[in-house]
């Protein structure tokens, strides 16, 4: 994780089930003092290695339609977002990892299998992105939880 943040170290680990199937695994990477009241101005890293094949357009429709569930953006925004990340995410297999880098003040970075695919240079948008995960209006609390379980005590009610 060196690669896209220094100084990073694992803060948790834990797995998406959907109706019961095993879609990834995710891992959260944090600086020291890392503070999620915070993360806005705090670099981090997300990364998912998938247990299955999905199309990388599926992604960014399911990533489309969490921001929304949230409430971040507006229609417009999210419409380019989502335009953003169809161009940006791949199909995926079993076994390949989709990792994001939050950049405080600049947006998001994406790598595929280590290699670099691109940016969203959107604040908005890596806030909105990164909740999907880390807010605690989650769909999957228990992931989120996994992740942030090497943090201290949470006492946010999102990102």
């Amino acid at each position: 994780m060196r690669k896209y943040v220094s100084d990073v170290r694992l803060a948790g680990t834990g797995r998406l089930t959907w109706f019961g199937f095993h879609v990834y695994d995710a891992a959260l990477f944090v600086p020291p003092g890392f503070d999620l009241a915070q993360a806005a101005e705090q670099p981090f890293v997300l990364e998912l290695t998938y247990a299955r094949r999905l199309e990388g357009r599926s992604i960014a429709e399911a990533s489309r339609d969490e921001i929304a569930r949230l409430g971040f953006g507006t229609e417009a925004q999210r419409a380019r977002w989502h335009e953003q990340m169809v161009k940006l995410f791949p199909n995926v297999t079993k076994g390949q990892r989709l990792a994001g880098v939050h950049l405080p003040g600049t947006g998001a970075r994406f790598y595929f299998n280590g290699q670099f695919l691109g940016s969203v240079d959107d604040p908005q948008f890596a806030l909105a992105f990164f909740a999907i995960w880390l807010d605690e209006r989650t769909r999957a609390p228990q992931l989120r939880e996994s992740l942030l379980k090497g943090l201290p005590a949470v006492r946010t009610a999102g990102v």
